[in-house]
């Protein structure tokens, strides 16, 4: 009958129509995810393509040739950002008189635990190796850079924008690294130098996976305590947050080589980006924290980070009178 026939056609025109929508939306988000803010000039391209397609496919294109107008623009479209151009390293690295690129990626983690509880030392220890060590080392071959109008590249961290409970000192060394960086990237832009930041997810490296290291800082933390803040929170409460950086670090990747990838593509890509998100989980992080309320983000990084269940001593106490007290008027 004509209308079963029409009826399979548009049946048929709509599933079409639904595998460009999955196949461009999602690669347009999956862009997002990858490149956070810089994925805007492609996501505009994948959206334009799915209108011309779908416009194609419903007005004067038959089903069957829809179809394969469909596989051909995935093809293509697949085969252009699996070639990632790279620049020639022809005279990109002369030795002596010159330097294309310089990798800042030095970082320590010098204890752990709440702010209140680390001491000056940890601060200035994490400022002394991830502020000032990088400030030092891109300073000193900085004008070297210049001349070659290369790249500058710097292993950076996502708790230097993001609240990560209990890595304060850590954060707030990683935090001043960024702003230097970012301040540098429109400095040098007259000069033709590209500036780029690498923000990877978590991996094992140094004493991560050392659970001794875990033990002894612990011991460390306890023994500088005063005896009232040690009182107030409670050894157990510092316990807990050891267990938790232990279990942690232990399903930390081990596979350094999205890290890799990405700094070779900031050093070798015609146009790098200003920020790349190094492993899984960092991307869809940075969505949340974006675009998303304030509560949502934070809940988002506590339930991701360190899930602490146990209350400072002095809070649990009070928590106790004041159950005591209700009992009491109940009564």
């Amino acid at each position: 009958m004509p209308g079963s026939h029409a009826m399979e056609e548009y049946a048929l025109s709509f599933w079409i129509y639904m595998g460009v929508m999955s196949v461009f939306v999602g690669g347009a988000m999956k862009k997002i995810l990858a490149s956070h803010i810089s994925a805007a000039p492609s996501l505009l391209v994948w959206l334009g393509l799915l209108l011309v397609l779908e416009r194609l496919c419903s007005l004067c294109l038959p089903a069957l040739l829809g179809l394969a107008v469909l596989c051909a623009a995935c093809c293509l479209v697949s085969g252009r950002s699996s070639a990632a151009q790279t620049l020639s390293a022809e005279g990109k690295a002369v030795f002596i008189t010159g330097l294309w690129g310089l990798v800042n990626n030095a970082g320590i983690c010098v204890n752990f635990g709440d702010a209140e509880l680390s001491l000056m030392s940890n601060y200035r220890g994490c400022m002394e190796v991830n502020f000032f060590g990088t400030l030092n080392v891109t300073k000193t071959f900085l004008p070297l850079v210049r001349q070659a109008k290369g790249r500058i590249v710097t292993v950076s961290s996502p708790s230097g924008e993001q609240p990560f409970p209990c890595l304060a000192a850590y954060g707030a060394s990683k935090a001043a690294l960024n702003l230097f960086i970012n301040t540098l990237r429109h400095e040098l832009e007259p000069w033709g130098v590209k500036v780029s930041t690498i923000l990877p997810s978590s991996y094992k490296t140094g004493q991560s996976s050392n659970l001794a290291y875990w033990e002894q800082q612990n011991k460390q933390l306890i023994q500088s305590l005063s005896p009232s803040l040690l009182e107030e929170y409670g050894e157990e409460y510092l316990l807990e947050t050891m267990e938790l950086f232990k279990a942690y670090s232990e399903t930390a990747n081990e596979d350094f080589s999205p890290v890799i990838n990405t700094i070779s593509e900031a050093l070798l890509s015609p146009r790098p980006q200003v920020r790349y998100y190094a492993g899984k989980g960092v991307g869809l992080m940075y969505f949340i924290y974006s675009y998303l309320p304030l509560s949502v983000s934070d809940r988002f990084l506590q339930q991701l980070f360190v899930k602490k269940k146990v209350l400072p001593r002095a809070l649990r106490s009070q928590s106790t009178s004041h159950n005591n007290n209700n009992n009491m008027l109940h009564k």
